[in-house]
């Protein structure tokens, strides 16, 4: 049964700046790359569990996927089973900032 996921506002701009900043340098690459990290993110509505616990927090609730240099990072909410993307940080940014 599929999950609804949604990007918090944190996320979007997040995938914003990634998009933006990859177009300075390569523009035709910029959006492809936007929509495969949105199409990771919307495969967790089938498979939600697939991703790992991240490693910096003692929450089973916050999970991850890594997208080439990219953590996507989100919660299942346990009550309506819904995904919520929090972050997409860069691995070179180090522990993820979920306050932003």
């Amino acid at each position: 049964m599929a999950r609804p996921v949604r990007l918090s506002p944190a996320a979007r701009r997040d995938l914003e700046g990634i998009v933006r900043y990859i177009s300075f340098d390569q523009p035709h690459r910029a959006e492809r790359f936007g929509m495969l990290l949105l199409g990771h993110a919307r495969s967790l509505a089938e498979m939600p569990d697939r991703g790992r616990v991240v490693p910096e927090f003692a929450d089973p609730q916050l999970r991850e996927l890594i997208v080439q240099a990219y953590r996507l990072i989100y919660r299942i909410n346990p009550s309506t089973g819904a995904i919520e993307l929090v972050r997409i940080w860069h691995t070179a940014r180090g522990m993820p900032n979920l306050n932003a």
